[in-house]
């Protein structure tokens, strides 16, 4: 840290336990001598003049640089393009963020602030460090999360995003970058600071409030406007370049738990691993707002917050992912699978794990797909809980999905009614959330009751639904409609590649595939499938990471029994 980062100053005055930039001794440590000396045998040492760029934002597979003396900037950019220091490392302090895990591109640059003595270590340097040296590699982890954090709480290094914020679409591009832990700061249209951003995005005050859709703009000046997730991840750098000739050990496909189990576990045993994931790491868990009956979390924790933590594992043992490409195809060639992704980018495995999960399901209403994103909602997390606040809303499903986002949710909205189409919650919730439930005088239980009509305009406004006993209709103001109805199995990309059950999951085991005695095994040598895609399994977050890493050892057995082709 140092005096003279303004931005860093002001969130000193005002930051509060969480903030981490108040853990300054964590978020930027200093290493003492007997590591300094360690980290250095690993790398080569430079001295370098004032002024020099170590990395630029944008750029991909940066070094990672240890200050042996000297200094050296770190800096966003203002809407000038003009470098803002947001800190600067100094003696035995070092450079870096998660993205050193990754080959996404950079948030930041990095300058020498003064004429410096640096030591230098590629990734490959960097990776074999943080590996052997378990106690220095234990603190430059926590530093990356808490500095990656504090972009986030500060969106910092990020874009600005101008859009209406009950808008469909700033709504899922928010999700997205959210979810994938890249920095985002929204503004209202009808807001002061709007005006001077429409400006810098070459837009009118007019244009800005008159937009068909979001506008971005990164701190660099390019804008988009109402990108598709696709062309958002491949603008930003989310997503990682692949080589399509490079034939991976393993291939998982779904970063649900179940995948980022099978991801962490894989890696770590030396397997050269790669997720596809359409969207974001979690999966539908990564949209549970608190998960509390999870082993080793007895306050809970949120479903994004333990697919964070996942997705950073499996990167720090080498894992791969390939983000915003969900699965189109798959197909065998010999003893090598090919996985087709949406922008037809091909990637090629000696084994696949099937963690595909499952779809939301949606109720047969008139009117239906028009409020999606306008009031209807599949997940209940902060981001949707702001749209709620002293209004009523509906939680449609007696899961405990729904439960956990009735309870979460009643925190936020004046009141959460809750739509069943039994005659209870027991059948179908934990205890611990049927009991919370009763108790709340936040939440009312409509059992036998049927969402029946949605009306409004370009948004959600209200909604009736009937009890299926009297035939009595009720209608309320409603905005925010949160339907956990379950969901089907996502296997249409499959094809028929592998053998499905009469609803669509697939068949594993032992009577499916000759071959293997896995219980994960597909009717495909070499494919297997874990969590909720799988038909049969316990549609529990904890049976799929259990699913994930149990199922490597079918994989290390199939790939013992089929090796690379020398030729």
């Amino acid at each position: 840290m140092t005096d003279d980062s303004p931005a860093i100053e002001a969130v000193r005055r005002t930051a509060g336990a969480s903030d981490p930039y108040a853990r300054e001794q964590q978020t930027f440590p200093v290493l003492n001598d007997e590591q300094v000396a360690r980290v250095s045998e690993y790398g080569r040492t430079e001295d370098l003049p004032k002024g020099a760029v170590l990395f630029e934002r944008g750029q991909r597979g940066v070094d990672f640089f240890l200050i042996l003396d000297g200094t050296v900037e770190i800096y966003d950019l203002d809407d000038q393009g003009r470098p803002v220091i947001i800190t600067t490392h100094r003696k035995h302090q070092f450079t870096g963020e998660l993205d050193l895990f990754n080959q996404r591109k950079i948030l930041v640059g990095g300058r020498t602030g003064t004429a410096s003595r640096i030591v230098r270590l590629n990734r490959d340097q960097f990776r074999r460090m943080a590996g052997t040296e378990a106690d220095i590699g234990e603190i430059m982890m926590r530093a990356f999360i808490l500095r990656r954090s504090a972009f986030i709480v500060h969106s910092e290094a990020g874009v600005t995003l101008l859009g209406t914020g009950a808008d469909r679409d700033t709504i899922r591009i928010s999700r997205f970058l959210t979810r994938n832990g890249y920095p985002v700061d929204r503004l209202d249209p009808d807001t002061p600071e709007a005006a001077a951003f429409a400006e810098a995005c070459g837009l009118s005050p007019e244009d800005a409030r008159a937009q068909a859709g979001p506008v971005l703009r990164t701190p660099d000046g390019q804008v988009f406007r109402n990108p598709t997730t696709p062309e958002l991840a491949d603008q930003l750098g989310l997503t990682e370049e692949l080589d399509p000739a490079h034939v991976y050990d393993l291939a998982v496909v779904g970063g649900g738990p179940a995948g980022l189990s099978a991801c962490v576990y894989g890696a770590s045993e030396a397997l050269d691993t790669i997720v596809i994931e359409a969207e974001a790491p979690g999966g539908q868990a990564g949209t549970s707002s608190r998960i509390e009956n999870y082993l080793g979390f007895p306050t809970g924790i949120s479903g994004q917050a333990l697919a964070a933590r996942a997705w950073i594992q499996g990167q720090k043992f080498g894992a791969r992912f390939a983000i915003a490409r969900g699965a189109t195809g798959i197909r065998r060639d010999g003893t090598i699978f090919t996985v087709t992704t949406e922008g037809d980018m091909p990637v090629r495995a000696r084994a696949v794990i099937l963690a595909s999960g499952a779809t939301y399901r949606r109720l047969a209403l008139e009117n239906y797909e028009t409020y999606e994103g306008q009031g209807i909602h599949y997940a209940a997390t902060a981001l949707e809980a702001q749209f709620c606040k002293g209004s009523d809303i509906i939680v449609v499903g007696g899961g405990n999905s729904a439960g956990q986002a009735a309870v979460f949710l009643s925190g936020h909205a004046r009141h959460v009614h809750i739509l069943v189409r039994g005659d209870g919650l027991a059948a179908s919730m934990s205890d611990y959330l049927v009991q919370r439930i009763d108790q709340s005088r936040r939440i009312t239980l409509h059992c036998n009751a049927e969402l029946t009509r949605l009306e409004g305009d370009r948004m959600l406004r209200r909604a009736t639904w009937t009890d299926r006993r009297t035939g009595e209709n009720v209608t309320k103001d409603i905005s925010n409609i949160f339907v956990m109805i379950g969901a089907v199995p996502n296997t249409a990309w499959m094809g028929d590649c592998v053998d499905l059950d009469d609803k669509g999951f697939v068949l594993t085991g032992a009577g499916v595939c000759k071959e293997s005695a896995s219980p994960f095994q597909t009717s495909v040598p070499g494919i297997f499938a874990v969590g909720d895609v799988r038909s049969g399994s316990v549609k529990r977050v904890a049976s799929g990471v259990g699913e994930g890493s149990v199922c490597i050892s079918a994989v290390h057995a199939y790939l013992a029994a089929h090796p690379v082709d020398p030729s």
